[in-house]
This record gives C-alpha cells, structure tokens and sequence, in this order.
C-alpha cells in the first residue's frame, strides 16, 4: 500500500510531537517527585496530659461555684436566707451552661470585632471531637471541646459572685433574668475583649480590645473579679440596703460552713489559675505555687490586722484574707514569681481590708458580702500589679512577643505595662458599671428586684422557695 509522501511527513511530525511530549511530561514528573514538597503548615499536637488536666480543672472551677462559692455565700447570711443563696448559685451555674452552648461560647472566642465576637459558633456548630483550640505554644493544642467546657466554668462562677452584694434582698426570678442579660451583654464581651486573639500560630490575627492593648491577665482578674465586682456595686446601690441595716444583727449564721465553702474555693482555684495555662507544664505549676503562697500570705496579713487593730483574730477575716489573696493572684498566677505574689497578696490584703471595714461604713453602702470590696478592689490590685511583677528582674516570666522567630520573653517596661494594665482595667469597669446599671433597670421594669417588705423580714427561704434550711 502506498501512502503519500505528504501524509507521512505529517505521520512524522506528530510522532515526534508526541514523543516530545511524553518526554517532557516524564521529565516533569521526576522533577516533581524529585523537588523538595513546599512546606506544609503544622499539624497540631494534641496530648493526653494536656487534656486530662484540663478537664480536671474544669471540674475544679466547677468545684469552686457548687458547693464552694455555694457555702462560703450561705454561711455568711442570715439562716432564714441560707437556701435563697444556695439556690441562686446553683441555678445560675445550670443556666449560663446552657446559655454559653447556644451562643456564649460563639460571642466570646470567635472573629467578629475588638468588642464582641460573631455567631459562627452558635449552637456549637462546626465544634465536635476532630476540632482544636491552640494553646500558648505554636503548635500545640487541646480539643475544643474542652476549651468550651473550661471557659463555661469561668462562665458560670462570675454571674454567681456578683449575687453576694445584694444578697437577703432580691427578688429569685430578676437574678435569674439579670444574670441571663448580664452574661450577654457584659461577661461575653469583655471576655471577649481580653483574651481572645489568633493563638501563636496566627499572632497578627485581629482580636479583642483589651488583648490588643498589651495588657495581661492570665485567669480572670478584670474577666471575672473587677467585672463581678463591679456590677455587685451597682446592684447593691440601685436594690438599696436591707432592712435593718446597721440597727438588726445581721452576723453570719454559720462560719462553719463559710470556712468550708471558703477552703473549696481555694482547692478549686488552682483549677481557676493553673488550668488557665492550658497546657501541663512548668507555667502551670508556676501558677500553681503562686495560688499557694499569694493565698496564704493575705489569710495572715488580715489574720495580723485583725488582731492589730481589734484584737482579736477572727475566722471570717482569714478566710477574707484568703479570698482576698486568690483574686488578687489571678491576674498574675503565670506571670510572676512566688517572691513577687507575697507581696502582692500582702499589700491587696491591706487595701481591701480598708475598703471593708472602713471605705464602706464612711459611704453607708450595703455591700452584703463585700464582692466590691474584695473581688473589684483586689482584682485592680491584681491587675495593675501583674504589669509591675511579670518584670523578669523581679522574678517574674516575662510576656511572651509571638512576633519573633524564638518567641522570646521580654518586658517593654514598668510603665508601658502598667499603662497597658490601667487601660484594660479601665475599659471593664465602664463596661461592666454602665452595662450593669441598665440591665438591673430594665430588670426591675420587668419582674422588680426587690421582694416585699414582708417577704424580706420573713427570709427568702420561705417566701421564695418554701422551704427552710434547718428544721427545729
């Protein structure tokens, strides 16, 4: 058979076309197999220590609300309102649950803006078991779950602190209802505002306001202590005194169980503080000695004043002492050094006993409790003396810049820092004091805050609850 030359040549050249081709296909792909793969972003590491121990601590943070805060809140008033406080605590705690699955999780640790974050997360959606929360080191990280679960716990406990300030004289439903508003518009936010950021892996994320001030607070003191604390004051002054105020004797009915209560929040907070490193390593057992020591230091101090200035020492002012020295210690608990916290703890001791037995008989507010007295007051020592000690010439860890290849620890200075503290410091107390007096007021249209008068001598055991604490 005869094929034409011109049918041939053409036969040819694509032959060799083709063979061109495949052998520029083949080269390319041994120069692909042979080519270095471009680097692949790292896969986070999750370990098993790391997340035991957060879970541990949960429980302990939960430890420190029911039955620790419970108690320590029940002992102290009167007996006729001892289950009124108990069931205040207690059912804040069920209801912030399931209000920060539904969308506080999703307001507080997601992208949105310097105030407040999105709704991407509500309802957890896209969180279950395959997802992760980095933690403070590149790389490595928790499930996110526990985050979740760990951050609800904080959640929980800040709402149920602020119900010791106008403790024996509110209304059980308008403490319900004003802690459901106040964790919307108050604790989410400002949570938000502190400590959410992009994690080290992604440092120059946009994130919260008061993170992106510079300023530190490693477990809660403006989040939880000044935010309470605050809105405890606002509450106290807008619900008004109790009835008999400074003319009945309103000591507490049990110190016994305050002591408990009181000895539960200290072994619940090295939860609160160390769990607060997220990870289980050194910086979380500095935050531990430091919520040993700090703690300590103040239940002596007050312990010393006491018996200074009135002579004798008291069991309700050791464990004020105490409490006084965990909020004031928060801030700082990863931050600074044991030498360092004593000090802060001494000196928080000696300015919230002031603002107890002094500052709050001159201005004649009823501050049932002493939330504002001890967790603001205390938790602005803590706050603002957190930028003093984390200095490491003072003992302190030094912060942590994540915008350099080593990640290495330094400090801008007492007062950049301090400037950093004050503001954040600042920020929270406008918030959580504005915020909080227009929720109590949009409250009190609603359902009133304050029961009867009758109601309130009777004791909100029974008006409230109909039941009794004790039984003859």
């Amino acid at each position: 058979m005869n094929i034409p030359s011109t049918l041939k040549s053409a036969a040819r050249t694509a032959l060799l076309g083709s063979l061109a081709i495949a052998a520029l296909g083949t080269v390319a792909a041994f120069a692909q197999e042979a080519a270095p793969a471009a680097p692949a972003a790292p896969a986070f590491t999750v370990d098993k220590g790391d997340t035991t121990w957060m879970m541990i601590s949960t429980i302990l943070v939960l430890l420190m609300t029911i039955p620790g805060l419970a108690l320590f809140y029940g002992g102290l008033v009167r007996a006729k309102n001892m289950l009124s406080v108990l069931m205040q605590v207690f059912t804040i705690t069920s209801v912030v649950m399931i209000v920060w699955v539904f969308y506080g999780y999703s307001l507080a640790f997601t992208p949105g803006n310097a105030f407040v974050g999105g709704l991407s997360k509500m309802f957890l959606a896209g969180v279950d078991v395959t997802t992760v929360s980095e933690t403070f080191t590149k790389g490595v990280a928790i499930p996110e779950l526990v985050f979740v679960i760990f951050q609800m716990s904080f959640a929980c406990i800040t709402p149920a602190l602020i119900v010791g300030a106008f403790a024996e004289r509110v209304k059980f439903s308008a403490v319900i209802l004003f802690t459901i508003l106040w964790v919307t518009f108050v604790y989410f936010p400002i949570a938000h505002m502190v400590w959410f950021w992009g994690g080290p892996s992604a440092y120059s994320d946009p994130s919260g306001l008061i993170f992106g001030f510079g300023a530190i607070d490693f477990a809660g003191g403006t989040v939880v202590h000044i935010n309470a604390g605050i809105a405890g004051l606002v509450g106290a002054l807008m619900i008004g005194k109790r009835i008999g105020y400074n003319k009945d004797v309103m000591a507490p009915h049990s110190m016994t169980l305050t002591m408990v209560g009181a000895s539960l929040l200290w072994v619940g907070w090295f939860g609160f503080n160390a769990g607060s490193n997220l990870e289980a390593n050194a910086y979380a057992v500095l935050a531990m000695v430091n919520t040993f020591v700090a703690t300590a230091a103040a239940a002596v101090t007050w312990i010393v004043l006491e018996t200074l200035l009135r002579g004798k020492a008291s069991m309700l002012g050791a464990v004020s002492g105490a409490v006084t020295g965990l909020v004031a210690v928060t801030p700082a608990a990863g931050f600074a050094g044991p030498m360092g916290v004593i000090v802060l703890g001494i000196f928080a001791t000696c300015v919230c006993y002031f603002f107890v037995s002094v500052v709050k008989n001159k201005f004649g507010y009823d501050d049932s409790l002493d939330v504002f007295g001890i967790h603001c007051i205390g938790g602005i020592i803590g706050a603002l003396g957190t930028g003093i000690l984390v200095n490491p010439a003072l003992g302190g860890a030094g912060i942590v810049d994540y915008s350099t290849a080593d990640f290495a620890a330094g400090y801008a200075g007492t007062a950049t820092q301090l400037w950093s503290q004050f503001k954040g410091v600042l920020v929270t107390v406008l918030w959580s004091g504005i915020g909080s007096a227009i929720l109590y007021k949009i409250v009190d249209m609603i359902v009133g805050l304050r029961p009867t008068a009758d109601a309130e001598r009777e004791g909100l055991d029974l008006t409230a609850h109909g039941e009794a604490a004790y039984h003859p």
